[in-house]
């Protein structure tokens, strides 16, 4: 039996750019061969700047979007290619908590029947056992039963979040996927959501792919990183390993750009020289190479190989291929 919840098997997106009817078709690469695994009840986490493909990554995850090409198991099953009546049975298993807790949340609802809905589609329970359902969910989540009779427009963002993961928690998820679940957010919120996520997760065995841009919060909740570049995962290993020995330049750049409380340390600055390529036309070879500062001839015309260069921690360059 697969020791991992969910496995992630070169997994490919692109989406059409169309430029006008005449104009020769053009597709922006999202997600490029794309590997990982997830194991049951660990938190593993996707960082990298905007536009790399983490929030396409975790819809097709989803089924919200189909890849091009690979393989997404799920306990074994290749979920991929599923149509979406066959996926419907499945939808309870993989949960989602959305970046903007107010736009994934009808604003004409009260609050209880927001967190009801999905127990109406996925369970046979009765109106009265659902509303119990749903106040034992607010309880959860930090919120009390009045708070059901109010509308999403009478909550804080942090609270709208908390709703949030009450609708997530309602069907018994055995994965959670969390796009950007506290970026708009205050940080002693952020902090406060975090915590939440962590109690629950050890409460009910929850695994979590979560997703960010922010190294400081992933730092405090991943058990495992993988920091995406360009569509391609170019670096994972464990929380520690990550933080303490990071290998590749660009996870070395984002580390460097974290704040650091204490002002008697300080980071040496990995200054990145260039623009960030367009996913229409990548980079030839190593994708990272037209920002690299160690960038030699191997690098812009041979794309690496995803290389385990100690126990579970693996690299995309050619320089660790050597090492």
């Amino acid at each position: 039996m697969d020791e991992n919840l969910m496995s992630v098997q070169d997994l490919v997106k692109t989406f059409e750019v169309n430029k006008g009817f005449l104009a020769q078709k053009k597709y922006v690469h999202a997600v490029n061969h794309v590997s990982f695994d997830i194991k049951p009840g660990e938190t593993f986490s996707l960082v990298g700047e905007s536009g790399c493909g983490k929030s396409t990554t975790a819809r097709l995850l989803n089924h919200l979007i189909r890849p091009d090409s690979g393989k997404i198991l799920f306990e074994g099953k290749d979920i991929a290619a599923l149509k979406e009546d066959e996926m419907r049975p499945l939808r309870s298993d993989i949960q989602m908590i959305f970046q903007d807790p107010y736009g994934s949340l009808d604003p004409r609802m009260k609050i209880q029947d927001l967190i009801a809905e999905p127990l109406l589609i996925h369970t046979n329970l009765s109106a009265g056992e659902r509303l119990k359902k749903v106040q034992e969910l607010l309880g959860l989540v930090g919120l009390s039963p009045e708070h059901g009779e109010r509308y999403p427009h009478e909550f804080s963002g942090g609270q709208r979040q908390r709703v949030g993961i009450a609708r997530a928690l309602s069907v018994n998820p055995k994965m959670i996927i969390a796009d950007e679940p506290v970026s708009a957010l205050d940080v002693s919120i952020q902090a406060q959501v975090l915590n939440l996520m962590q109690d629950l997760q050890e409460k009910f065995h929850l695994t979590y792919l979560f997703i960010s841009h922010d190294l400081s919060v992933v730092e405090m909740i991943s058990d495992r990183i993988g920091v995406m570049y360009l569509g391609t995962i170019v670096e994972t290993a464990p929380k520690k390993e990550i933080f303490a020995h990071p290998l590749h330049p660009y996870t070395k750049a984002l580390l460097s750009a974290v704040p650091i409380a204490d002002p008697e340390q300080h980071n040496e600055r990995v200054a990145l020289k260039g623009e960030l390529p367009s996913p229409v036309n990548p980079p030839s070879g190593c994708l990272f190479h037209t920002r690299c500062p160690y960038c030699t001839k191997r690098c812009r015309e041979e794309r690496p190989q995803l290389t385990e260069v100690s126990p579970g921690h693996f690299c995309r360059c050619h320089l660790m291929e050597s090492a």
